[in-house]
């Protein structure tokens, strides 16, 4: 079995990615038994101002030094179960170490299974109003709808005041729930939870519509490619191909 790395950005998403990885192994290889796994994190709060001033690439260097240590630790690929620092890996540079799935890709590739036409889009501010989802959906002919300015701006303050920091309260929980039942209204099918804390905050059973869980999405890939069930990724950060058939040559 291949060795996985998580590459860790932000802790919550990253034990959440961990747990349900190893949880794969327990239901599918028997009691306490998963791929070797090796985790690395390097603080937030060393990259938030360069998220705030919008300046990507001091994050893909801090990245690609994780996925530096991930080599160095035994890792054959590597997974990101952040969604946001898929802009800053997508950015030009030197290749990374190790190969990785990338999440949007998961995602948008679990829509395709579920039959889905239009997808709504939870996650940071930097991610609603970025690339990734509305490229890869749309590469798949699915639609992405993301809240108003207003409700962005509600949805990424709860993250970083409270997602990322471990505090779960239920006046977050539903106002989430207010803000997924208004994409509902607007003609959405599923909601993609593509923060990688909030599947902690919303549950299933908590959502007015069907979610895509982004980071068991990515733990379930993860374990499929280390289990040899799935083929090793290819993408070596930079810009990715959005194409089914790109994926399909990944995979």
């Amino acid at each position: 079995m291949q060795h996985l790395g998580i590459l860790a950005h932000s802790m919550e998403g990253a034990a959440l990615c961990l747990r349900a990885f190893c949880q794969e192994g327990f239901r599918e290889l028997g009691p306490d038994d998963h791929p070797d796994v090796t985790l690395d994190l390097i603080a937030l709060a060393r990259s938030m101002p360069a998220w705030d001033a919008g300046d990507h690439d001091p994050i893909r260097v801090t990245l690609a030094g994780s996925v530096r240590r991930l080599a160095a630790a035994g890792a054959g690929f590597f997974v990101c179960p952040d969604n946001t620092a898929h802009m800053a890996l997508e950015r030009p540079g030197a290749d990374l170490p190790l190969p990785g799935l990338h999440i949007a890709q998961v995602v948008a590739e679990q829509a395709v299974r579920d039959g889905r036409a239009r997808v709504g889009v939870l996650g940071t501010r930097y991610t609603m109003d970025g690339p990734l989802y509305p490229r890869e959906l749309a590469a798949r002919g699915i639609a992405a709808e993301v809240p108003d300015a207003a409700d962005r701006e509600t949805v990424h303050r709860i993250i970083f005041e409270e997602l990322v920091n471990g505090v779960f309260t239920d006046g977050s929980r539903r106002e989430y729930a207010r803000v997924i039942a208004r994409l509902a209204d607007r003609g959405c099918d599923a909601v993609a939870l593509v923060c990688t804390e909030i599947p902690l905050l919303v549950t299933p059973g908590a959502s007015p519509l069907p979610t895509l869980d982004s980071t068991r999405l990515l733990a379930r890939a993860a374990f499929e490619v280390a289990a040899g069930r799935r083929p090793l990724p290819t993408w070596r950060g930079g810009p990715a191909d959005a194409s089914p058939a790109g994926e399909a040559n990944r995979a």
